[in-house]
């Protein structure tokens, strides 16, 4: 039987405290002119004091079952892509599985920045089509208000907190919805640009969270060319070219790097999924918080092809395609 992971479900969550350019102007030497010219972010959502990773976790999770009509009892996978766990261990899957009710099959996190969700799809969906795992909760969750410089203009303009979620589940890709689901992933690394993007603490350095550090030019260049031959090279490795793709759905750094990787692989404008402008680069959260925003749009189409595409530090990429 040929098993393929089909997306049966979207959700995202963003918390209720909104922080707009202007609101950060007041603390920072910048504009709302000059935020939005660089970066297309025009605002970010701030959790709040008592609220979690595990908590946006779960909103997020909650409306993507919802929106794949299945039951917490049919999940047997919960990973979760974060930069900002809930604590150093346990993994913060394990408290979101518990809290949903799920009690089959294990939870664990991903750490690999803004490709986090990426890596995480990546590897629910080699779990289920190994037979591991026949429905999983793939969630990208991020608090990264708590690890920013407030005064350090350059980081803290780019980021803001936020979850998404979608429910990947086992599908005969022999049977009536043969071709859906997901078709090829890859993934990278080069530590050799570990000092580029960063977060300068830890538990086994300096005993503290620490704050986000970045070596912005380095990162833009590496993201635009990473971003970009990723989905090109699943293209023409499943005998397509960019014309077949339908929607690309890049992580949502910034606005410029988005446009240059739809550039370099002449997508036209209308067919790249943007959204940083309403919540600004939320890590591991943006792409599926991307996704959340084309199907509330009705956007995607059954049988269209994605490309999903992301870089974070380490440096880390990875890419995926779709069928929907």
């Amino acid at each position: 039987m040929n098993i393929r992971s089909v997306i049966r479900g979207v959700g995202a969550y963003l918390p209720e405290r909104v922080l707009s350019n202007d609101e950060l102007s007041k603390t920072v030497d910048t504009s709302d002119e000059w935020i939005r010219q660089r970066t297309g972010i025009a605002r970010r959502h701030i959790a709040a004091a008592n609220e979690t990773t595990t908590d946006l976790a779960c909103s997020a999770a909650l409306r993507a079952l919802e929106h794949a009509g299945i039951s917490v009892d049919e999940i047997d996978l919960v990973i979760l892509a974060t930069t900002t766990p809930d604590n150093t261990f346990p993994a913060t899957a394990t408290r979101v599985q518990a809290r949903l009710g799920i009690t089959a099959g294990p939870a664990f996190d991903i750490q690999a920045v803004c490709t986090g969700f990426i890596y995480a799809l990546t590897q629910a969906d080699n779990m289920i089509r190994l037979g591991q795992a026949k429905c999983a909760l793939v969630i990208g969750a991020e608090i990264y208000s708590r690890i920013l410089d407030w005064e350090d203009r350059g980081t803290c303009v780019l980021f803001g907190d936020g979850a998404g979620a979608v429910v990947l589940k086992a599908e005969n890709g022999n049977g009536a919805e043969a071709g859906r689901g997901v078709l090829s992933t890859t993934l990278g690394a080069d530590g050799r640009y570990y000092d580029s993007l960063y977060v300068d603490g830890g538990p086994a350095t300096t005993g503290t969270a620490g704050f986000v550090r970045m070596q912005g030019k380095e990162v833009f260049k590496h993201a635009v060319e990473r971003m970009s031959s990723l989905v090109a090279g699943l293209l023409e490795d499943q005998g397509l070219t960019t014309d077949d793709l339908n929607w690309l759905v890049p992580h949502q750094a910034n606005v410029r790097i988005i446009n240059k990787v739809g550039e370099k692989l002449n997508v036209p404008p209308e067919k790249v999924i943007i959204s940083v402008e309403e919540h600004a680069n939320t890590s591991a959260a943006t792409i599926p918080l991307a996704m959340n925003h084309a199907v509330e749009r009705q956007l995607f189409k059954p049988g269209d092809l994605l490309g999903l595409t992301a870089m974070g530090g380490g440096f880390t990429w990875g890419a995926a395609l779709i069928r929907w």
